[in-house]
């Protein structure tokens, strides 16, 4: 399998009227380390690593990602401003702008808290971020992204195969929707981003149990917390629950 690096950055040059420094490999332990790397030697931002396939993928806390051939494996260098406090927002801006991007591509997915695309119920992808801060700040942040294209995937997965993208296309819109999700952030603030997370976020009004207690997910905080109401035997509570805290199924 080959990846056309000269057709994604046509791709990119007409989405976003720029074209992006790529470096891809058939083989590598994870785009995100190997980004890390490259930025050590040339600080250009926005950048990107594309992986065929990676040998030691890994999602957010550390679980492994299955990375075999014929799935996107990308991660993208930005250069930010922000609070160490605020670090959930890197997650937020990125799977708003991608998912809202393959939606225009007539793919119904949505958002499982708190950084994970689906499709019909079932997992197409998760985004992984990792940062480089100094005094309390993010000054360089990497966005690892994987999506099911037309890779195996495990029971609980799904990919893109019926809706017949190429690699360089999903590459594509997954690059745009970072850039513009990004954009967006800036231009209108996190509390909007919020909004339009929750309207495509599966989970709200999901039924929960949690220290067995009953509840219901009601809103997500713009640090990525879930909020949370809880009912227990003649007394009814809100709590925010930091991401890890709890863990919601599938389906």
């Amino acid at each position: 399998m080959n990846f056309n690096k000269q057709e994604l950055q046509s791709l990119l040059l007409h989405n976003l009227n720029q074209e992006i420094p790529l470096h891809i490999f058939d083989l590598i332990p994870s785009t995100n380390e190997k980004l890390w790397e490259i930025l050590a030697q040339e600080i250009i931002t926005p950048m990107g690593t594309i992986a065929l396939q990676q040998s030691a993928g890994r999602g957010q806390w550390g679980r492994q990602w299955e990375s075999s051939l014929g799935g996107l494996y990308l991660s993208l260098g930005l250069e930010v401003n922000l609070a160490l406090t605020d670090s959930f927002h890197l997650t937020l801006f990125s799977i708003l702008g991608i998912v809202k991007k393959l939606r225009c591509e007539q793919i119904p997915v949505l958002i499982k808290w708190p950084n994970d695309i689906i499709l019909e119920g079932k997992k197409l992808g998760g985004i992984k971020t990792e940062i480089s801060s100094k005094n309390g700040f993010i000054k360089q942040a990497i966005i690892g992204v994987g999506i099911n294209n037309k890779n195996i995937v495990p029971e609980t997965g799904i990919n893109l195969e019926r809706f017949d993208l190429s690699l360089e296309k999903l590459a594509a819109i997954t690059i745009g929707g970072i850039i513009l999700g990004y954009e967006n952030y800036l231009n209108l603030g996190v509390d909007k981003l919020l909004v339009s997370y929750l309207e495509l976020c599966v989970n709200l009004g999901q039924k929960i149990i949690f220290e067995g207690n009953t509840g219901e997910i009601i809103g997500v905080t713009e640090r990525g917390e879930l909020k949370v109401r809880l009912t227990s035997p003649g007394a009814t509570s809100e709590m925010n629950l930091p991401i890890g805290a709890i863990s919601l199924g599938y389906n």
